[in-house]
C-alpha cells in the first residue's frame, strides 16, 4: 500500500499545499491521519476550530479562491469536525464527490467578487476566464478551474483531429482534382476510410469515414462546431472525456446508419460534433441561471442555426440524384446518432466537472443503454442484411 505523505505539522501542509503528492487508490478509500497536533486521539477529523485558526495564520500563503473553498468547507460541517482526508484532497487539487456537495451545501456563501470582476489580467488570464464561463454553470467550479489550469496538457485531441481531417480533405481534393462537392466524384468511395454498407464487415470503416467529407462546405462547418465548441470543452474536462464523447458519438453514428439507413455510405466527422455540440448546448439548457456567458441565448440560436444548415444539407444530398447510381449520396443519420450520444453520456460528463465518472449512477445506466445499441447494431449487420434480402449498391 502506497505510504501517506508525511503529516509534519499541520503549517507544513498548508505552506506547501501545491507539492502535497496524490494518494495512491487504496490510500484513498480510507481518512489519512492528521497531524497530531490537531488531532490527538488519531481519527482522522480536525475541529472547525482548529482549522480555522491554521488558515487565518497562513492566509497569505494560500491562493485567494483556494481559501476560500477552504472556509466553506469548514462552514458546511455543523458537527464541528472535517475529515483530514477531505483537507489533503483540496491541498492535492483534488476533489471527492462528497467534498464538493459539501461545499455546495454549506451555510457559507462566495461572499467575495465574482471571477468576472477581477481586473488586472493578462491576456492568458482572461482566456482562461472566459473558457470558465462559457462551461462551468457554477462559480465555486469556475474559480476553481480558474486558478488550477496550466495548460499542460494543452486540448490536443480536438486540434489533433481537426487538422487530420484538413489534410486528408485536402490530399483528396488534389488527387480527386476536385473540392466542392468531392462526395460526386465518382473515385470518392473507392477510398478505404468510407464507410460503405457492401464493406462492412471492415470494421476500421466505423471510425475512420470521419477523415472524409463530402467538400469543402461539410468539412468547413464541421471544422468550425468542433474548434468552437470542443477545444473549450476539452480544456475544461480534458482529452480523456472529451475524446470518450467525441468518438462515442462517431461509431454510434455510423451504427445508426447501418441499422436506419441500410443501403447508404457515411462521411464526415459530423457524429462526434454533434454529440459534443448538443451536449454542450443541453447543459447550457439545464443550467441556465447559473450560465453566465454572455449573449447565452443568441449564441445558442446561432449554434442551432449552424447545425441545422448542416442537417438540412446533409438531408438534400441524401435524397439528391447520385452521380454513382445505384450507390446512394451518404446518410445524414449519423448526425442523429451524436445527438443521442450527447444528450446521454455527454451531459453527464459535462454536469460533473472533477468529479468521479463511475460514482455517477446515471453514467452507468447511458453506459449499458449504449452498449446495448452497440450490441443490437452488431447483431443487425451480421443477420439482418441476409434476412431481409436487402438490394446493396455494388462494392466500389
Amino acid at each position: 500500500m502506497g505510504e501517506h505523505p508525511s503529516p509534519g505539522p499541520a503549517v507544513a501542509a498548508c505552506a506547501e499545499a501545491e507539492r502535497i503528492e496524490e494518494l495512491e487508490p487504496e490510500a484513498e478509500e480510507r481518512p489519512a491521519a492528521a497531524p497530531e497536533d490537531f488531532d490527538p486521539g488519531n481519527t482522522g477529523y480536525i475541529s472547525t476550530g482548529k482549522f480555522r485558526s491554521l488558515l487565518e495564520s497562513h492566509s497569505s500563503e494560500l491562493d485567494p479562491h483556494k481559501r476560500e473553498v477552504l472556509l466553506a468547507l469548514a462552514d458546511s460541517h455543523a458537527d464541528g469536525q472535517i475529515c483530514y482526508q477531505d483537507f489533503v484532497n483540496l491541498m492535492s487539487n483534488k476533489r471527492s464527490n462528497s467534498f464538493r456537495q459539501a461545499i455546495l451545501q454549506g451555510n457559507r456563501r462566495l461572499c467575495s467578487k465574482a471571477l468576472l470582476e477581477e481586473k488586472g489580467l493578462n491576456l492568458s488570464q482572461r482566456l482562461i476566464r472566459h473558457v470558465a464561463y462559457e462551461t462551468l454553470p457554477r462559480e465555486i467550479d469556475r474559480k476553481w478551474y480558474y486558478d488550477s489550469y496550466t495548460c499542460c496538457p494543452p486540448p490536443w485531441f480536438m486540434i489533433t483531429v481537426t487538422l487530420l481531417e484538413v489534410a486528408f480533405f485536402l490530399y483528396n481534393g488534389v488527387s480527386l482534382d476536385q473540392f466542392v462537392l468531392q462526395v460526386t466524384h465518382p473515385r470518392y468511395l473507392k477510398n478505404a476510410l468510407v464507410y460503405h454498407p457492401q464493406l462492412r464487415a471492415q470494421a476500421w470503416r466505423y471510425l475512420t469515414y470521419i477523415f472524409m467529407h463530402a467538400g469543402i462546405e461539410h468539412l468547413g462547418l464541421n471544422v468550425v462546431l468542433q474548434l468552437l465548441v470542443g477545444v473549450p470543452l476539452e480544456m475544461v474536462h480534458g482529452a480523456t472525456r472529451i475524446g470518450l464523447v467525441y468518438v462515442a458519438g462517431v461509431v454510434a453514428g455510423s451504427l445508426a446508419v447501418s441499422v436506419a439507413d441500410m443501403t447508404a455510405p457515411v462521411v464526415g466527422s459530423s457524429g462526434g460534433v454533434y454529440a459534443l455540440v448538443s451536449a454542450h448546448l443541453a447543459n447550457i439548457v439545464m443550467n441556465w441561471s447559473g450560465m453566465k456567458c454572455q449573449f447565452k441565448l443568441l449564441r445558442m440560436a446561432v449554434a442551432l442555426v449552424c447545425m441545422s444548415m448542416e442537417f438540412g444539407r446533409a438531408v438534400w444530398l441524401r435524397f439528391h440524384p447520385s452521380a454513382y447510381p445505384p450507390c446512394p449520396h451518404p446518410s445524414f443519420v449519423a448526425h442523429l446518432g451524436g445527438v443521442a450520444v450527447g444528450i446521454t453520456l455527454g451531459v453527464v460528463v459535462l454536469r460533473n466537472y472533477e468529479q468521479r465518472l463511475q460514482d455517477q449512477s446515471l453514467w452507468w445506466i447511458f453506459v449499458a443503454m449504449y452498449m446495448v445499441f452497440v450490441l443490437f447494431a452488431v447483431f443487425w449487420n451480421i443477420f439482418a442484411y441476409t434476412l431481409l434480402d436487402l438490394k446493396l449498391p455494388p462494392p466500389p
